[in-house]
């Protein structure tokens, strides 16, 4: 062969072994990282059973039975996957913790388990980092039974979570850290909802909460919904046939384009349930059909989603395999624009009815329990590595300046500034894995971002930075008069409102902390009231208008 030959033929492999380099760079690699033994730890950890990420960056979670009296355990992982069972679950405490945990801004874990408790219908608890469990409520009955579903921390702090209870009344319930329980909503008293749930609700943007039910609406299929923290209850979505899915099981998550998404259990085109997107005010997008290729894709996906730090969304099917019948489950990544990928079949051995909803840690893999599987059949923890970025996590979505932000990540010690939006903010390094930053008063809504030595992590979600007004001068003046607002966060600002006349003139000083406004045309005595993309601040004392 002629020596110009062959280098053009090593040109073109170079061409395409250098093309297979972003496939190759973008390789899922599975990971069996733990399987349960009843015999010895908890197992079974049926879904949703959510992990949860800690301050001290390991993983921790439930089992729905096992341990030392096969009541269900709380348990810690390494993100390595190194397992030590923190507390068994004995009866009168709870029993059978579905739920999973949620993270609360206190450092400790809480959750629910679905019996036990002084009347066997369930419990509410909290948990420290190091296994002391305070049982904090007993469900009765009236006030619901099997609080099935975890819990989420609203905007106010107190945590927000549903019972499950088969036998009425449903209800929708908040509860302080300390224990103090309210029934917000119960079909009891509003007849024309009755959802059985089983995900946990979802905290929006606009601080109301979002779930989703496996039966209820009009036809029993199933329904997205709002709840608003005093109780208010509406219906986004409900199912009115197969076209768009049945059984909504896996709850929703919002996306940072404020569409909610999620999963349908069953219906769809292919008869075996749908991924989705929804506005909230009902408009609903099919990404993706399952059923219509059961040897290659899978079925019923009760699983939850997340959403990942490469844009994309990450979820599970419980029954499926590629390459065979055989009912394993998978794992699969959609877009918001519909691209579907199946990222790896569950082979029984290493997990298998993978109905949990997984979770992102903040180093980039995702996160997941099957409830049966592994070498023992209790069930395994996984991981799946995608190539997704690592970022950081904001323990709170809102604050106004000088408020301190509670932050998960890695590589803390290394830290050279946090920045809300472009406004640097004064920090607290408690350790690699944990922080806290101030809202600073120019800092503006948006995502924030940790840098480090090595790299910079952008949170997960956007931070909305609330205005605050602390003053005005003077405190009277005509239409026309120049008035300084004094206060923080005001980069942004849309509106300023004298009573209930906007201002046609206003400028907002650099530093955030005040605003200079003209007294409109119209304008009568009232509050002063400033509104930002990160919410609106009224003024405590009156504005006289001469």
């Amino acid at each position: 062969m002629k020596s110009s030959v062959r280098k053009f033929l090593s040109h073109v492999w170079l061409c395409f072994a250098l093309c297979l380099v972003p496939e190759l760079l973008s390789a899922q690699t599975y990971t069996d990282l733990h399987d349960f033994d009843c015999s010895v730890e908890g197992c079974d950890p049926e879904y949703p059973a959510i992990l949860a990420q800690g301050r001290d960056g390991n993983l921790y979670g439930t089992t729905n039975g096992g341990g030392t009296k096969s009541m269900g355990t709380v348990f810690k992982m390494t993100p390595a996957g190194v397992v030590t069972t923190l507390y068994n679950f004995s009866g009168l405490d709870g029993q059978n913790p579905n739920g999973g945990l949620v993270l609360g801004t206190d450092g400790n874990f809480y959750g629910t388990t679905r019996f036990g408790g002084t009347n066997n219908l369930g419990t509410v608890f909290k948990i420290t980092a190091a296994g002391t469990l305070t049982t904090l409520y007993s469900f009765s009955g009236t006030d619901g039974s099997e609080p099935r579903p975890g819990l989420v921390q609203g905007k106010n702090g107190s945590f927000y979570g549903t019972t499950c209870g088969f036998n009425a009344p449903w209800t929708a319930y908040s509860i302080t850290s300390s224990g103090k329980l309210k029934t917000i909503i119960s079909t009891a008293t509003n007849g024309t909802f009755s959802p059985v749930c089983f995900a946990p609700l979802t905290l929006g943007a606009d601080g109301n909460l979002y779930g989703a039910a496996n039966s209820g609406g009009p036809s029993q299929q199933g329904m997205v919904f709002r709840l608003s923290p005093a109780g208010v209850l509406k219906s986004i979505f409900a199912a009115n046939g197969l076209s768009n899915g049945t059984n909504f099981e896996g709850g929703v998550v919002q996306g940072n384009d404020g569409l909610l998404y999620g999963t349908a259990a069953g219906g769809g085109p292919g008869g075996s349930g749908v991924v989705y997107k929804l506005s909230l005010t009902g408009k609903i997008t099919l990404l993706h059909s399952f059923g219509l290729d059961l040897i290659n894709d899978g079925f019923d996906p009760s699983a939850g989603l997340v959403a990942a730090s490469d844009g994309k969304f990450y979820s599970a099917t419980q029954a499926g395999q590629s390459g065979s019948n055989v009912p394993n489950g998978n794992l699969f990544s959609v877009t918001s624009g519909s691209t579907y990928n199946m990222l790896h079949a569950f082979d029984g051995t290493h997990g298998r009815l993978e109905q949990a909803t997984p979770m992102q840690h903040t180093n980039g893999k995702i996160y997941g329990t099957a409830v049966a599987g592994g070498a023992h059949d209790g069930g395994v923890i996984y991981s799946l590595d995608t190539g997704a970025p690592q970022f950081v996590k904001l323990m709170t979505r809102w604050g106004s300046p000088g408020q301190p932000v509670e932050i998960l990540g890695q590589g803390f010690t290394n830290l050279v500034g946090v920045t809300f939006g472009s406004a640097a903010a004064s920090f607290n390094v408690v350790s690699d894995t944990y922080m806290t930053a101030l809202v600073p008063p120019n800092g503006t809504t948006g995502f924030v971002t940790v840098t480090t030595q090595s790299r910079s992590l952008i949170s997960s979600q956007k931070f909305f930075v609330t205005p605050i007004i602390t003053g005005f001068t003077p405190a009277s003046g005509a239409v026309g008069a120049q008035v300084t607002i004094s206060g923080g966060g005001f980069v942004g600002t849309t509106v300023v409102k004298f009573g209930t006349v906007k201002a046609t003139a206003f400028s907002v000083d650099p530093s955030g902390m005040s605003i200079t406004a003209t007294v409109p045309t119209g304008a009568t005595t009232g509050k002063i009231a400033v509104t930002t993309p990160g919410g609106t601040a009224t003024s405590k004392a009156v504005f006289t208008v001469l």
